[in-house]
């Protein structure tokens, strides 16, 4: 119970801060519009091809896009952890009673419901745009959003404190989260791809997750690819959650 209300409370003091700089919440969605406006509409013509269901280009490419803005907006937030234990903010914190678990939580929770947020904004904007969806699927499709963001940003954290220098912790998102990007065929269903390409995307969880959006978007919310994504999604949040809080116990001895 504790637990709850400390992660309650520095919920409250990151969305606080956030609502005080909300220009970077605006920010983050830029290139997700952009996208949408002036990518989208290059795909119509491609609905006919392999991967594209329900001959709706923006069903497919919507799902991708929001797994995008979920890898974007939180793969990055442990640059502000990092300034954190730099200014000494977080230092005050672990000597506060709050648990170390309470610590992350309330970070987590805040980045969730600002990728949610955004994501929503996104749906709204590609159903202006022409996309047809079942909206039990796109409901339970944000979900599992919200579940992979928790991961990613949980992900982040426990990178961020490991490295404890922005340097290192940025030079190594860009090598690693450009390739893992690419081969999850976020733009493009990996169908579109040769075979030696689809078959190392199949090696990237990422690429289920993925998959698994396009068919929520597609209404098959039983079908195996979705059980498939989701359970690397939860798989995320549990391995990355222990490497965070790890990490985040460690660097206060």
């Amino acid at each position: 119970m504790k637990t709850i209300t400390d992660s309650l409370a520095i919920f409250q003091r990151s969305v606080n801060y956030t609502l005080r700089n909300p220009v970077w919440v605006a920010v983050g969605l830029i290139q997700p519009v952009l996208y949408l406006l002036l990518f989208g509409p290059l795909l119509v013509k491609l609905s006919a091809g392999p991967g594209f269901r329900a001959q709706n280009s923006w069903s497919v490419f919507v799902p991708g896009l929001l797994v995008q803005q979920a890898m974007f907006s939180c793969i990055f937030v442990g640059m502000g952890i990092l300034s954190e234990q730099r200014s000494g903010v977080l230092d005050r914190l672990r000597i506060t009673p709050a648990s170390k678990t309470a610590l992350l939580a309330g970070r987590v929770a805040r980045d969730v419901l600002v990728i949610l947020t955004q994501v929503v904004i996104l749906v709204l904007g590609a159903v202006a745009a022409g996309l047809r969806a079942q909206l039990t699927g796109v409901l339970l499709a944000i979900l599992l959003i919200g579940v992979l963001a928790v991961g990613l940003s949980a992900l982040s954290y426990g990178l961020a404190l490991k490295l404890r220098q922005e340097e290192a912790f940025g030079g190594l998102l860009n090598a690693v989260g450009l390739p893992v990007l690419l081969l999850s065929g976020i733009l493009l269903p990996m169908s579109l791809a040769p075979a030696w390409l689809s078959f190392l995307s199949k090696a990237n969880p990422l690429t289920h997750i993925v998959e698994a959006e396009r068919h929520l978007f597609a209404g098959d919310v039983g079908s195996g690819p979705v059980a498939l994504g989701a359970g690397l999604a939860v798989l995320l949040v549990l391995a990355a959650g222990r490497l965070a809080i790890r990490t985040m116990q460690d660097t206060a001895r």
